[in-house]
């Protein structure tokens, strides 16, 4: 038996520093974030943050999704899961551990599938923080599925010439290089899984026009050219050089296999991200429940809050080891060299009940905070806000459930009649059983 739910002493002392160092260093700076939004604010944040950045590099937890050779700590997905848990409470957190998206999974997408020259071109730059990325894929006409993307890339010579309309494009209006999917065989009968490509196409690329950051329910005052928006962008004639193709030409037509893997690991992140934010607002729904008092005593002592609290801990828990699993088969693929691919169905699961229970537990703490839950003098309504979007982006929760009805619908077969109708079970007995039954008989 080779179960085990330990963490060894070693990692748990650099987590045990990440908890202390997130709170006690970054949670702070939450307050100051509408001064850090104007150009000179993001200045500020970056000169206060850098010596915050190097305490996370001596404890080696710079980039830590990435293999050793890159920089990273090469700690497999159950010890990331565990680090994004705790950096999941704060949304300042990521960029000063050195992985915060889109930057951490282009990094890891160029490190996995990028040439040599476009390692040292791009992503030496991003994990130094040098300069900023974005992973255009999604379309106003394409979200769910997205063999119907249509912005396509056509090889002139030695360029390509990239036109076609994206949307929620993240951190584009901010970037320096913008990692967009395309279309790159138009021939009518090729396979959608092999007609795509990634191309690197620097920002300020004539023909790439930015049209705007759309608003969002998480950020309705979201101004164009502020971090943390989703652009939507024209490519209009937009001339790349060839070699700007991510895995140059043997990349061309792996758009999808290498999306694959930049989104597996991704997805196992963002479900523990979401446990770090749930953890937070259950910590403020179990303070009120031992604080505030109204119909004679506190509200730790009413039967409903109560109910609350306990199915919000039941509800963390099972998303917490889905998680972990997940990541666990991951790391067992990894290490027998197959690929991430085979664990979809837990990928799937925990894609769409990490989302649900993010969603649940922040609407309990609002709620038994009252008004004071709805206003900004709470963390929680904005907490409420980000947490709607869970549910859509990286796929919707409705194909997630389909991928996991279908995973698990592949070990059944159809039978008639079932196979646990118990006249046919008895029959099936009796023929097997029947001599000892009637020798008994006999005897008796």
């Amino acid at each position: 038996m080779a179960w085990d739910f330990e963490t060894e002493p070693e990692f748990e002392a650099k987590l045990a520093w990440m908890r202390e160092f997130v709170k006690k260093e970054i949670f702070p700076l939450e307050t100051l974030a509408p001064e850090f939004r104007s150009p000179e604010g993001r200045e500020a944040f970056a000169k206060i943050t850098e010596p915050l950045k190097q305490q996370v590099k001596d404890q080696g937890l710079w980039a830590a999704h990435l293999p050793p050779e890159l920089g990273g700590g090469g700690f497999g997905q159950v010890k990331l899961g565990l680090m994004h848990e705790i950096l999941g409470q704060s949304p300042l957190a990521p960029r000063i551990f050195g992985n915060n998206a889109p930057d951490s999974g282009n990094a890891e997408l160029l490190s996995l599938g990028g040439t040599e020259e476009q390692k040292v071109k791009w992503m030496q730059p991003l994990l130094d923080q040098k300069i900023r990325s974005c992973f255009s894929m999604t379309e106003p006409g394409a979200g769910a599925d997205p063999t119907l993307l249509t912005t396509q890339a056509v090889r002139d010579g030695g360029e390509w010439i990239i036109n076609g309309h994206k949307w929620f494009s993240s951190n584009a209006s901010v970037s320096d290089i913008l990692i967009v999917m395309v279309k790159t065989n138009l021939d009518e009968d090729a396979s959608p899984y092999q007609a795509f490509s990634m191309i690197v196409v620097p920002t300020d690329t004539p023909g790439v026009n930015i049209l705007r950051d759309v608003p969002t329910m998480g950020e309705p005052d979201h101004k164009t050219g502020e971090p943390g928006g989703h652009a939507e962008i024209l490519y209009e004639d937009v001339r790349v050089p060839f070699e700007n193709v991510v895995g140059g030409e043997a990349g061309i037509g792996q758009g999808f296999a290498l999306a694959q893997k930049r989104l597996g690991p991704g997805r196992v992140h963002h479900a523990m991200r979401w446990l770090g934010q749930s953890q937070r607002a259950f910590d403020l729904l179990c303070e009120r429940a031992l604080t505030r008092y109204t119909k004679g005593s506190i509200l730790a002592d009413k039967q409903m809050i109560q109910d609350w609290i306990a199915q919000s801990y039941a509800d963390r828990e099972a998303a917490r080891l889905l998680t972990l699993q997940a990541a666990w088969k991951m790391d067992k693929l990894h290490e027998a060299g197959g690929t991430y691919s085979d664990a979809r169905l837990e990928i799937a699961v925990i894609k769409f009940w990490g989302a649900k229970v993010l969603h649940d537990v922040i609407d309990r703490a609002i709620q038994i905070h009252g008004s004071l839950g709805y206003t900004t003098d709470l963390p929680l309504e904005a907490m409420y806000r980000a947490a709607r979007a869970a549910r859509i982006y990286d796929g919707p929760d409705e194909v997630h459930k389909v991928t996991v009805a279908r995973q698990l619908l592949k070990r059944y077969r159809p039978s008639e009649p079932s196979i646990d109708h118990v006249p046919t079970r008895r029959a099936e007995a009796m023929e097997r059983y029947g001599d000892v039954l009637e020798e008994l008989a006999i005897n008796s």
